[in-house]
């Protein structure tokens, strides 16, 4: 195990990379929280059609749906606040302690959710409730990622920063495909009125034992030692916020990273939760086959977020990134086939179009983490990269499944939410070219944000 030691000399400190047992402790246990963040997220999201006449009763269904979705987005657009939240924790008083406590609260949210009465039991509040809980999760999650990320690749050896560090990401897709099997499971063990009447609880309340394994391996860990080194000199962050943006150059990074990261959250929303939602609204998919293609695409789609995090450590984050968001615009026809195919229905067939939706957003996800955590120096780097990841993926990534459904229910075409879904990756694509800078490489420990254009 890795061991830093704090002395009057600064020269006493201790820093060297873990061993590979060590470091893969490490991963599991960043892995794990985030993981948990994300199966909670994608319960709902698979079940906002159920939930939608549980939660939201009125006499048009697509109203329902909307609103269902609209707590989804509630959630998702306080994580910037999350993010400046734990962020200022994490480089005030440690990472450790910061995304332990964003664990133990997205977990808590879950498995309350499951416990919710609905509205015919106590009426209005029962979507308040639900409206409540999802905010909270949505702070909590504005800190995990961010969290997890910076946490792992500070232990990381640079030379593999970008594999070790899509783990994290690639954990969203773990995450959906255990919430894909976990309602698939308790769909089919369950009639349709069963499940409906209170099947739909049982995912949720099944995070209690996700979030018991998370916390038993993050109360294990350490702080990692670039931290340790700060703390030690006297050099941590006192306002890590405003630092983030009042520095000039800092805020410049700031806007770039945001740039990159919402054309890549759009991707990996269409495919992970768009994509579902398509099926079972437009096409008129049941949710057994929603999942059944749901399943087999992110099992055969999962390895390559850890592929593309490979091969960003090798030609650079750069290149992988925005070629990613250029494939992006192929979503459009991949969608058009998938109605193609609906009818008569063809699973394997549709099940083969989302795995390339999910080879796609892997594409623009894996190294995503890598590059963030380069961008930013380590005295703010849990708050700047928390912030620029909240918004791009809560409030412009999240609202893609409520901008895109709205398009499609107002225009009376169902593509029209590929306005949405196409012009923000390529306005990534365009930016990135322009700005973006290559991280690859970058010493962390120097406090500088590196890179070249």
């Amino acid at each position: 195990m890795q061991r830093i030691v704090v002395a009057p000399s600064l020269k006493a400190i201790l820093l060297t990379y873990p061993a590979l047992s060590t470091l893969r402790f490490v991963a599991a246990a960043s892995v794990m929280g985030s993981i948990i963040e994300w199966y909670d997220l994608f319960v709902y999201g698979s079940l906002v059609v159920v939930l939608s006449g549980i939660f939201f009763p009125a006499q048009n269904p697509s109203d329902s749906i909307l609103l269902a979705l609209g707590a989804f987005v509630a959630g998702a657009a306080v994580r910037p606040l999350g993010g400046a939240v734990f962020g200022r924790i994490g480089d005030r008083m440690g990472r450790k302690r910061a995304f332990l406590i964003t664990v133990v609260i997205m977990g808590s949210g879950a498995f309350l959710t499951g416990l919710l009465p609905t509205y015919s039991a106590i009426g209005i509040l029962s979507p308040i409730l639900l409206v409540a809980l999802r905010v909270t999760e949505g702070l909590a999650l504005g800190g995990e990622v961010g969290g997890a990320t910076v946490y792992l690749a500070e232990h990381a050896p640079r030379e593999s920063r970008g594999m070790w560090t899509s783990l994290i990401q690639a954990s969203g897709t773990v995450g959906l495909l255990i919430s894909s099997a976990v309602v698939l499971t308790s769909r089919l063990s369950l009639s349709q009125a069963a499940f409906s009447d209170w099947g739909w609880r049982v995912p949720f309340l099944f995070s209690a034992v996700l979030v018991v394994a998370a916390v038993w391996l993050r109360l294990k860990l350490t702080e990692t030692p670039l931290f340790a080194e700060l703390l030690a000199k006297g050099k941590t962050s006192k306002a890590p916020v405003r630092e983030t943006f009042a520095d000039r150059g800092n805020l410049r990074t700031l806007l770039i990273a945001l740039l990159v990261v919402s054309g890549s959250s759009v991707i990996w929303h269409t495919a992970q939760f768009y994509s579902s939602v398509f099926m079972q609204t437009t096409l008129k998919i049941s949710l057994t086959d929603t999942s059944i293609v749901t399943v087999t695409a992110l099992a055969l789609g999962s390895p390559f977020f850890v592929l593309f995090g490979w091969l960003s450590d090798r030609v650079g984050r750069k290149q992988v990134i925005l070629l990613g968001n250029l494939l992006g615009l192929g979503l459009l026809p991949i969608f058009v086939g998938m109605r193609t195919l609906s009818n008569p229905l063809s699973l394997p067939a549709v099940a083969g179009l989302v795995f390339l939706q999910v080879v796609v957003s892997a594409m623009v996800y894996g190294p995503l983490g890598a590059y963030l955590v380069e961008s930013f120096p380590t005295r703010i780097r849990y708050t700047s990269l928390a912030i620029a990841y909240g918004v791009g993926t809560g409030d412009i990534g999240d609202g893609t499944l409520l901008i895109a459904p709205w398009l499609a229910l107002v225009t009376g075409n169902i593509y029209a939410g590929f306005l949405w879904i196409v012009a923000v990756p390529l306005a990534t694509f365009e930016g990135g070219i322009r700005f973006m800078k290559e991280t690859r490489g970058t010493q962390l420990s120097d406090g500088a944000s590196g890179g070249v254009p």
